[in-house]
């Protein structure tokens, strides 16, 4: 399947083949490919948390309002971020980069980052919400369909887990072989309503022009 064909396919399907299972070869694809994910300057922050084991998904479905989708998925992944990958040898991020590079860029991550809670929460969500686009996307393209969540309890998933004091759970992600499709689209905004040219019209001009 096309990439446009993919956007436009890709539904939030509840509904799964609770039989059915992915190779290791198709689950290997998918997270190659969620690893190519852009993160800013490349810290790869997001963690992917594969759970497969029928009891722990049970119990993340009773926190999350029993959510068939949970366990009947065939894939449930747990999506998570270090929020301190920042400053755990970023020279790994870079290892490839000529030494003039490495020389500029690894200050510029830890000037960007060091104390400065809500920037890495911020690039936490956006890293994991790309990386979670991208596992949809990929997943649509192989014939697969999936479902974002955020529809759950976090502390008491993080505490399923076990987090790590410096991650955070972003969202879960369902991905499967539907056996019922998605319900009509409640309803698309006109691109009138929420492509802005430019920049915004403020509220002063607005009753001024009236």
């Amino acid at each position: 399947m096309q990439t446009i064909a993919a956007i436009q396919a890709r539904r939030a399907v509840k509904h799964y083949d609770a039989n059915h299972r992915f190779s290791d070869a198709q689950i290997n694809e998918l997270f190659s490919l969620a690893m190519l994910s852009p993160t800013a300057f490349n810290i790869q922050n997001w963690r992917f948390v594969n759970v497969t084991e029928p009891e722990l998904r049970q119990q993340i479905r009773a926190a999350a309002w029993d959510q068939m989708q949970v366990t009947d998925a065939s894939l449930f992944i747990v999506m998570c971020a270090d929020l301190k990958s920042w400053e755990k040898q970023p020279q790994r991020y870079w290892a490839n980069a000529d030494q003039a590079v490495q020389d500029f860029i690894l200050p510029a991550i830890d000037q960007y980052y060091r104390d400065k809670d809500q920037v890495q929460r911020d690039e936490a969500m956006r890293s994991c919400g790309i990386a979670a686009q991208t596992l949809m996307l990929a997943a649509k393209a192989m014939g697969y369909d999936s479902c974002p969540m955020d529809g759950f309890d976090f502390a008491k998933v993080g505490q399923l887990i076990n987090l790590p004091e410096d991650h955070i759970v972003t969202l879960c992600l369902a991905i499967g072989k539907a056996t019922q499709a998605a319900n009509p689209r409640g309803g698309q905004l006109d691109q009138q309503d929420i492509l802005i040219q430019n920049r915004f019209v403020s509220l002063q001009k607005n009753a001024a022009g009236a």
